[in-house]
This record gives structure tokens, C-alpha cells and sequence, in this order.
């Protein structure tokens, strides 16, 4: 399973103060923190930057890249600081993901940038009418994101059909939803469709004891459904990912498995 670390976020306010100042250490640290803890990328959150967005993304990822060999996934709804964004990713050490695109017209052009990088991208399955009440809703969505996507060429291969996971504290019956559509996204296609979940959205205005261990538990029953990725803290997840790799035979066996 892909995991990307979820630290970097402009809704941080260490992140927050770290980028209004451009000081590069905290971003750093940060992300080194969770390279070292298992991430295999990065997110860079800089929310809608409708100020200086080019040059902000531009900053993060460089930044980014300096401290950590892993590629970035940059979450914007700003197009050009996207596309700044891509065009400064150093892809030695893997590509950059586009977080996100949807099914809101505004939001094609990050169809556009996907293609035009050859980058994969997040697609997440809200339509017209909003959240998805369901799992068959959300397959639904996630069938016109795939037409669309093969309008601007992108390969199946580079779609992230993401199910938006929501708060469990206010909606909790669909984190029932969003594991059935895990299992049918997967069917929409041979080999199956890839799937990513934003899992601290879970729970989200949840005690901040209990946050870690919801999160946990929602992440095994979502790799035993067969998510391919994950936005997360790496550090307070990755001996649940070790372990289910273990028990569902993906890693062999040993008893110093969680050291490898």
C-alpha cells in the first residue's frame, strides 16, 4: 500500500507559520520525520494559495525534495500553482500525484495537468448533486471520472478513485459506504482500479485520544478490502500495515518483521 505522509498540511499551524516565513527547517524535519516512520511520498498541502500560489508550491516541493528522496503529492485547487508545482518535481525518485480532480468542470484542468505531466491523480467520486449517500452512488461517480479521464488520455493505470471518507462522529454510517465501494471500485476494472482514502478525515471532531485509534483499526479494515493508498501520519499507522501485510501473506513472516 501506498502510504502517503499527511503532516505537511497548510491547516497545520507549525506548517502554516513555517511557510509564511519560508523557513525551510520545520518543513524539513517534517518531512523527514515521516520518510524515516515509512512514508513512500509526501503531501504537500497549501489549501486554495490564491496569493503567490506558483511560488509557494514551487517552494514546497523543492524544499521537500531537498531533505527526503520520495516524490510529492500536491494538494491544491489552484491550477497554476499545480502546474508549478509539477514542473519543478524532481521524478528521479518517483512521480508526483495531482490531489485532486473531480467531476466539477472547474476541476478538469487538473485532468489536463495530469496528462500534460503524465502524472496520476486523485479523482474524487462527489457529483453534482454532493457527498455520495452510498456505496453504488459513489461507483456510479467514479465510472464518469474514468470517462472523463480517458477523454484527456490518462491511463486507468494513473487514477486514484478516492470514496471521501467522512467524519464517523456525524456520519458513521458511511464508513460502512466507503468500504463497499473500496471492493467495487476494484471491480470496475481488470487489473483493478487503484483507490486512496484521506483516513484522518474519519475522525475528524473526534477526543484527540481516541483519533489514533480509530484511525487504526478503519486503516486494517481498509487494507482487507484492498485500498492501494493512503493520506496518513505514517508514524501512528505503520505497524498496522506491516501487520496486515503479514497476516494477509503480501510480507513474509519473521519475527522481527516490524524492524524490516
Amino acid at each position: 500500500m501506498l502510504v502517503i505522509g499527511e503532516r505537511l498540511s497548510i491547516i497545520s499551524k507549525r506548517v502554516r507559520e513555517a511557510i509564511q516565513m519560508r523557513d525551510k527547517l520545520p518543513i524539513q524535519q517534517i518531512a523527514f520525520e515521516q520518510w524515516q516512520a515509512g512514508a513512500h511520498m509526501i503531501e504537500a498541502n497549501i489549501g486554495p494559495a490564491e496569493e503567490d500560489g506558483e511560488r509557494l508550491m514551487e517552494w514546497m516541493v523543492t524544499t521537500i525534495q531537498e531533505a527526503v528522496p520520495l516524490p510529492v503529492s500536491l494538494d491544491t485547487t489552484n491550477p497554476k500553482a499545480m502546474e508549478a508545482g509539477l514542473r519543478v518535481h524532481n521524478n528521479q525518485w518517483g512521480k508526483p500525484l495531482i490531489n485532486s480532480t473531480s467531476l466539477d468542470p472547474d476541476r478538469f484542468i487538473m485532468f489536463e495537468l495530469a496528462a500534460k505531466y503524465n502524472a496520476p491523480v486523485i479523482a474524487l467520486t462527489v457529483g453534482k448533486r454532493g457527498l455520495p449517500a452510498n456505496a453504488e452512488e459513489r461507483v456510479e461517480i467514479a465510472v464518469q471520472l474514468i470517462e472523463k479521464a480517458s477523454e484527456f488520455g490518462i491511463s486507468l493505470e494513473d487514477i486514484y478513485l478516492d470514496p471521501l471518507v467522512m467524519q464517523i462522529s456525524t456520519s458513521q454510517s458511511q464508513a460502512k459506504e466507503v468500504l463497499r465501494a473500496i471492493r467495487l471500485f476494484q471491480e470496475l476494472n481488470d487489473p483493478p482500479m487503484k483507490t486512496v482514502v484521506g483516513l484522518s478525515n474519519l475522525s475528524n471532531g473526534c477526543p484527540k485520544h481516541i483519533r489514533p485509534i480509530i484511525n487504526r483499526y478503519y486503516l486494517a479494515l481498509l487494507m482487507y478490502e484492498g485500498v492501494s493508498a493512503a493520506i496518513v501520519n505514517p508514524a501512528e499507522v505503520i505497524e498496522v500495515i506491516k501487520t496486515i501485510n503479514v497476516i494477509t501473506g503480501k510480507t513474509l513472516y519473521a519475527h522481527s518483521y516490524l524492524e524490516i
